[in-house]
């Protein structure tokens, strides 16, 4: 794989978006994730960090996307 294939791959993996599972809709892992080496996975994860951190220090409730679209599951899951 090439430097600019695997960074690709990185880049995807590192992203919010999470397909949802069809049977129960639990998020799932991201299809580039799998296609990546642990070196690829340990770098992807690298990058969600700061994003997520970055995200939150602009969201004026302190949330990252992945926090938002967790709240936004738990309040339309109460009955």
């Amino acid at each position: 794989m090439s430097d600019e294939e695997q960074q690709k791959l990185v880049e995807q993996a590192a992203s919010a978006w999470r397909g949802r599972d069809p049977r129960d809709g639990r998020a799932m892992t991201h299809p580039a994730w799998l296609d990546l080496d642990a070196d690829g996975r340990r770098q992807a994860f690298a990058v969600a960090e700061t994003l997520r951190a970055l995200e939150a220090a602009i969201d004026p409730e302190g949330l990252s996307t992945t926090g938002r679209a967790v709240l936004a599951r738990i309040r339309r899951e109460k009955p």
